[in-house]
């Protein structure tokens, strides 16, 4: 999946991205592009509980598709 994710803007906000995302899935790969807000995603996970536990985090993720 991928996210849209506005509020990451340094490598502490990529590093808490990453680790939310393993918190709910560790078998889970997560790439994040700063420059462009984003992340993918894959995972076994429910979109809903990584879209929620990024927003708990800090940091609201919408799902681009």
């Amino acid at each position: 999946m991928r996210l849209s994710i506005p509020d990451m803007s340094c490598d502490h906000c990529k590093a808490a991205v990453e680790r939310t995302v393993i918190d709910i899935d560790s078998r889970a790969d997560v790439i994040v592009n700063l420059s462009r807000k984003t992340a993918e995603v894959k995972t076994t996970a429910a979109p809903e509980a990584i879209t929620a536990a990024l927003k708990a985090a800090g940091y609201p993720a919408t799902i681009l598709g």
